[in-house]
């Protein structure tokens, strides 16, 4: 399959130039031929937490509609990295993924929030997976900072995706945390990664990187530290055949690993 990954210069603040600019590449993604298209974490405001009450997306139904239908008119899959949200009168980081039919398929809240940003502070907590179907893919998605609880992510794996999209906005100080953490996720759980991280200013301090990787740990693809859009095809048949190489599944004892966390 062809991914279009989107490393979007998401504006802070700046809602309405957001949904242009990322109606754009979306629309030369599909002309490019690609079948799923991945966004960015936060990129309908940026990280402008001090303002969501006046800028978030109240009850994600603009995004919503927007994703849904895009997807139905150019027929692509679009996993709609995340967005800020309004419900109930509080604040999540969202993210929404859309089949090619333009259905819903998948909607979660990010479940570890990350102080040094202060997300504790502006932001409720989910606490539900992310898995969905993307057609005959068996896929699933987290945000950013979950990739550092290997745990989390263990268990989209074992529930039975074979692919982790992670849409980010990870700071360029920390930018070989990424790409480690990144291979040993798809490593780990023999699955594909597929992370898009935005880019930005030198005051706001996000470089890119975003990457593709395979199961053995391969990079098929790393972004630059400028806006782009990359068209990377996948082959997500190896998926079994790693798995059937190295049996790490089959060899799992969880009962170990539940009397370790319990004691």
């Amino acid at each position: 399959m062809k991914i279009g990954c989107i490393q979007l210069n998401v504006g802070f603040g700046k809602v309405e130039e957001n949904y242009v600019r990322a109606e754009q590449f979306i629309r030369e993604a599909a002309s490019k031929g690609a079948e799923i298209i991945v966004l960015p974490e936060m990129w309908n405001t940026g990280y402008a937490l001090e303002k969501l009450a006046e800028l978030a997306d109240v009850n994600g139904e603009r995004t919503k509609a927007f994703l849904t239908g895009l997807a139905k008119e150019l027929r692509v899959h679009i996993v709609g990295g995340s967005v800020s949200v309004k419900r109930d009168n509080k604040f999540y980081n969202t993210m929404y993924t859309v089949n090619q039919e333009g259905e819903l398929v998948g909607e979660y809240a990010k479940a570890h929030l990350f102080r040094l940003m202060d997300e504790h502070l502006y932001l409720e907590a989910g606490s539900d997976m992310n898995r969905f179907a993307l057609g005959d893919l068996e896929a699933a998605g987290v945000i950013c900072y979950d990739i550092r609880f290997p745990e989390w992510l263990r268990s989209h794996a074992l529930a039975g995706a074979k692919v982790l999209f992670v849409p980010a906005q990870w700071p360029t100080p920390r930018i070989d945390h990424w790409k480690t953490l990144l291979q040993a996720r798809a490593i780990e759980n023999q699955c594909f990664v597929i992370a898009v991280n935005r880019i930005a200013n030198k005051v706001e301090n996000f470089n890119g990187q975003s990457m593709v990787i395979q199961p053995w740990g391969e990079v098929l693809w790393t972004g630059a530290a400028d806006e782009e859009l990359a068209i990377i095809d996948v082959d997500f048949s190896i998926v079994d055949e790693v798995r059937g190489r190295i049996p790490v599944y089959d060899d799992r004892r969880p009962e170990l690993y539940e009397t370790v966390v319990k004691g």
